[in-house]
Parts: C-alpha cells; sequence; structure tokens
C-alpha cells in the first residue's frame, strides 16, 4: 500500500496521535534556492536538506495536483518555526539538528555530495539505513511526525495552506476554528 492510501484510508486518524502545532507564521521571500530569507531556525544548507527528506517522505505528486506533498503543505518551513517556539523542547530540536548533520555526513562517506543532491534510488536507501538504527528511526519518526502536522493542522499555525490537506482528505475542520488569541500555547494566558 502507499503511503498516501495509507493517509487517505485512516483520514484523520493520525492527527490524535499528532503533537499539538505551535504558532508559525508563513514563510517569508526565499533566495535563489528557494530557502526563506527569514527562516527561525535551519541554516540555509539545513533547510535543503530537511526540504528533501520531507519531499521524499511525503512526495509532491505532479499527475494529481489535488494530493499535497511536504513542499506543497509548506512542511520545512513550518518545522523550522516551529522549532523556534519559545519553549519547545530544547532536546528535542538539538536532536532533529543533530540529525541532518549525521545524514549530509553519511551522503557525503558514501556518495560524496550532500543529501539533497542525491538522486531518489541513492536517497531512498540512504533513509532506509538511518531507519536501521534506533536514533535514525527515532529521528525520522520526529519528521514524519512533523509533515503529518504541517498536512493536518489548522492553517493558523503556518502548514496546510488554504487547507488543501483538508482538502484532499475531504476533512471538515468544524467550527469554532482557533483565532490567535486561543491557539495551543496561548490558552489560559492573559
Amino acid at each position: 500500500m502507499k503511503r498516501r492510501d495509507l493517509l487517505k484510508a485512516l483520514g484523520m486518524a493520525p492527527a490524535a496521535g499528532v503533537a499539538a502545532p505551535a504558532l508559525v507564521e508563513p514563510p517569508g521571500p526565499g533566495d535563489s534556492n528557494g530557502v526563506p530569507v527569514g527562516r527561525s531556525t535551519f541554516s540555509a544548507e539545513q533547510w535543503r536538506t530537511i526540504a528533501a527528506v520531507q519531499d521524499h517522505l511525503l512526495p509532491s505528486e505532479p499527475h494529481n495536483p489535488a494530493a499535497p506533498g511536504a513542499r506543497e503543505v509548506r512542511a520545512t518551513a513550518y518545522l523550522d518555526r516551529t522549532l523556534a517556539v519559545p519553549g519547545f523542547d530544547p532536546a528535542t530540536r538539538a536532536f532533529i539538528l543533530q540529525g541532518i548533520g549525521w545524514l549530509d555526513d553519511l551522503a557525503r562517506e558514501r556518495h560524496r555530495t550532500a543529501f539533497p543532491e542525491l538522486d531518489p534510488g541513492a536517497r531512498e536507501d540512504l533513509l532506509r539505513q538511518t531507519a536501521d538504527s534506533e536514533p535514525g528511526e527515532r529521528w525520522l519518526s520526529n519528521l514524519i511526525t512533523y509533515t503529518l502536522e504541517a498536512l493536518l493542522a489548522d492553517p493558523l499555525y503556518g502548514g496546510n495552506p488554504g487547507g488543501i490537506g483538508w482538502t484532499w482528505l475531504g476533512h471538515d475542520p468544524g467550527l469554532p476554528r482557533p483565532t490567535p488569541a486561543n491557539i495551543h500555547g496561548r490558552l489560559g494566558r492573559g
């Protein structure tokens, strides 16, 4: 079964196990490689690597534009800004950033180039090798979680622009939707 078919079959079920999203802003203008100038956490090189991983985990489907990929749901911008939210677990932030370095080091060791420069087959092989270790599996699990958050969360949090993930799944988010005053992380604050 393809990843998309599984997600579609589960409907919104993955959202029940997903951590509460953080309020984030949409990405700003990008540099010549499409990396936002106003990013919060990732260096330009880290941005390109994490975007390549997320695009591999949830690829765009040119033959089916209604099925959004990581790029369309702004998964990298969502993760970048989520990691920068005050109060975000510093150990998780450090682990995600460290994993980017591990993956790029492995790509350079095996293929003499950075992960984003690899063809899809080589990327798949490296990601499978990464998943074979406990830390690597945990790192990829974190990335999948945040990619799904970008797909499923309310657009107010910075992913799922215009509700494209909801539209694809045929999900009606219901009311009331969050507002800047009552988003997760701000409830109970004056």
